[in-house]
């Protein structure tokens, strides 16, 4: 029993250091990349639907052919990200199969690399991969992965209030998890943060949107994408919220651990007294 409580002791110091201490930056500091990433709603704004890129053919394509009869959620990713754009997609793809309205039949599903570097190829491999999870037909031919230049996606970005920056040392982009849903028209309906979006919901928004409804502001619980630096061996600020609550979480099992090995030994004493 000393023993264990001994280990809960020299836990707790580090917990708290979890908790209260950033790897990478002072408590209430954003790191200086982060400063300017954010999702701003703009609600009832009109996106630039004569903007081109390239779909996951290569073909030149403008954004405005994805609109028109059925509203559309918009993602905005990069395709190399080694952490948070994969939630999102892999969040939306969950959430989308738990509904009954279908990608290409009732809502377009258009997803924009925000790296200017990313390819067709890469495109591609995207939208099989998530073509194929979702598993519908017509998938195929209503969720889009598109490419860009820098001028046009930069453009995209402010109209639907997406603010991103660029990490040269890490070569990764630093920015905020969520989707957006817009109108037939191509106005902004509604915002999701986060990676996981409740099935209820995400329904009523695309309802809401293709009757070309607007949805009021929701509150902002952003999750960023941000790099491990292996130089440095420091955590960027979505890690280390991740290792803030395992440390809690350790305690706190261990704590209850704790108790009920007490209450044993408590309960357990009386008969030992007995029999001694």
């Amino acid at each position: 029993m000393g023993a264990i409580l001994a280990l809960i002791v020299s836990l707790c110091p580090l917990a708290a250091q979890a908790q209260f201490t950033d790897p990478l930056q002072n408590i209430g500091v954003r790191p200086e990349l982060l400063k300017d990433v954010a999702i701003d709603q703009k609600l009832d704004t009109t996106i630039p639907l004569d903007l081109t890129f390239r779909d996951e053919t290569g073909r030149t394509v403008a954004l405005g052919q994805y609109f028109g009869s059925k509203p559309v959620i918009l993602t905005l990713v990069y395709y190399n990200c080694p952490m948070l754009c994969t939630q999102v997609l892999n969040g939306l793809e969950r959430s989308l199969k738990l509904i009954s309205p279908s990608i290409g039949t009732d809502f377009n599903v258009v997803t924009v690399s925000i790296d200017p570097s990313d390819q067709p190829a890469l495109a591609a491999a995207k939208h099989a991969m998530y073509a194929g999870l979702y598993g519908r037909p017509g998938a195929a031919q209503g969720w889009h992965f598109l490419v860009g230049n820098e001028p046009q996606i930069r453009q995209l970005a402010a109209a639907v209030g997406f603010h991103y920056a660029y990490d040269s040392q890490s070569k990764q982009f630093a920015h905020a998890a969520g989707i957006m849903l817009l109108t037939p028209e191509g106005k902004l309906s509604r915002y999701f943060y986060g990676v996981t979006y409740p099935q209820r919901d995400l329904r009523l928004g695309l309802d809401e949107a293709s009757q070309g409804k607007i949805g009021s502001p929701v509150d902002q619980i952003l999750l960023y994408c941000y790099h491990y630096d292996a130089h440095t061996g420091k955590y960027g600020l979505l890690i280390s919220h991740v290792l803030q609550l395992s440390a809690g979480l350790t305690v706190l099992i261990l704590a209850i651990f704790v108790i009920i090995l007490f209450r044993g030994e408590h309960y357990a004493l009386p008969a030992r007294a007995r029999r001694a």
